[in-house]
């Protein structure tokens, strides 16, 4: 009887054994089979920088990729879930932010009760009934990789989720919208490219903050692009908080007519605007206000086109700039403000080295983050600095202007691939 017992409980322990033995094959062959793969790739979100366009703009051109390249597709194919967002081009960062959730979450834009009222254009905006990421959530996050002012844009965008925003929840009491009640610990990680944490000196000479520089941008471009269905598809400004779409039944010279009495021409309105929050004193406004994550994996990536001038201490751009930057690469080079008026940022040698489009010191983080060379281990709440990439202009690093560098060797291309992958281990 006992002699029985011990045999049927010896086969089931073989038994056991045999189905945890097939169990761990299993595991084996498909870590070999798909070894980057055993885990699903949390989504990459782009998000362009100012002046940026969607996937459907500028000809098929991809912002992300330039002529006759596509690294949201590259990353796609190799396995990596990517999607881009198509933000205002010359928006403030808060309004680009909420551009961004409801294009990612669906719905339709809310700007804020408080926000909309403060500088007079429309609390909502356009609708979006196929999300991006219609699972984004907790459970599902996602990795910004953020170009130029899309890093800033990125950076109030985690800010919203998590810490929300007392204004809109006190002007709006039970209705206030998701994303102004944070709590929201959705994003994993942000890496910002050539990004004017700081600012860009070229709001100080190319782009002025004034009611001149934002009506020139208004009445010149965004209102010739807004007039026609046709050209909208060319170029969006997506403006339409600001009321600046064509009506049905409006001749062109109303249409002009009404732009240039357009709220958004109005002080102070024009601080709801890039040039604002890209100059030096509107992005250490924007550094007061928005908080750096502790839940969050932050990178940094900088570019540099100049080289210094030993005689004289300006940069000067290099031979692989492009042509149509070099003004502008010359210019931030030599520009200096040692003795600002009251209000203004100190502008020293420090800020000399740029892409021709951003300084290099302002690249590596936010002015009063914790900012630490990344040394391989990644951290949270802490700004790594993954280094600069010497004789690569603002435009280089997403492929716009080259795909190659002749003085470096490095092909974005790769970089994309290579951090897509790295990313996917973060936990």
């Amino acid at each position: 009887m006992i002699f029985k017992a011990c045999r049927r409980l010896r086969r089931n322990v073989e038994d056991y054994i045999k189905r945890l033995s097939s169990i761990a094959s299993a595991l084996m062959l498909l870590s070999v089979v798909c070894p980057a793969y055993a885990a699903s790739p949390e989504t990459l979100v782009l998000i362009h920088g100012f002046l940026g366009w969607g996937r459907t703009e500028m000809f098929g051109v991809k912002y992300w990729g330039g002529v006759g390249q596509d690294y949201e597709e590259i990353l796609k194919q190799a396995g990596f879930p990517t999607v881009s967002v198509a933000v205002g081009p010359v928006s403030s960062n808060w309004d680009r932010a909420l551009e961004a959730y409801y294009q990612l979450k669906g719905g339709c834009v809310d700007y804020g009760a408080a926000h909309a009222k403060k500088f007079g254009h429309e609390r909502y905006g356009r609708c979006y009934d196929k999300p991006l990421a219609p699972h984004w959530d907790e459970f599902h996050k996602i990795h910004l990789i953020a170009h130029s002012q899309g890093g800033q844009t990125a950076r109030v965008l985690i800010h919203l989720l998590e810490y929300g925003d007392q204004e809109e929840q006190e002007a709006t009491g039970g209705k206030t919208a998701d994303i102004f009640k944070g709590g929201r610990l959705w994003v994993r990680s942000v890496t910002t490219l050539s990004t004017p944490h700081n600012g860009t000196t070229l709001t100080k000479g190319a782009y002025t903050v004034t009611f001149d520089m934002a009506e020139q941008i208004i009445t010149g471009i965004a209102g010739l692009v807004q007039e026609s269905d046709k050209l909208s598809n060319l170029y969006d400004f997506k403006l339409d908080q600001w009321g600046l779409k064509r009506k049905i039944d409006e001749n062109q010279s109303g249409y002009m007519k009404r732009i240039k009495k357009s709220p958004v021409l109005q002080s102070p309105n024009v601080k709801d605007l890039a040039v604002w929050d890209l100059s030096p004193e509107g992005a250490r406004a924007l550094n007061a206000r928005v908080k750096t994550s502790p839940n969050v994996y932050y990178f940094s990536v900088s570019t540099a086109s100049t080289e210094k001038d030993e005689a004289s201490f300006t940069e000067h751009p290099v031979a692989t700039n492009a042509i149509i930057f070099i003004p502008l690469a010359n210019w931030m080079g030599s520009y200096r403000n040692l003795k600002p008026a009251r209000g203004e940022v100190v502008i020293d040698e420090s800020w000399a080295k740029n892409d021709s489009i951003v300084n290099t010191v302002s690249m590596r983080g936010p002015e009063g983050s914790t900012i630490k060379r990344f040394n391989g281990k990644p951290q949270k709440g802490v700004w790594q600095d993954m280094g600069t990439w010497d004789t690569w202009d603002h435009m280089d690093i997403i492929g716009q202007t080259r795909m190659w560098n002749v003085l470096d060797g490095r092909n974005p291309r790769d970089f994309y691939l290579d951090h897509a992958k790295f990313l996917n281990t973060l936990k």
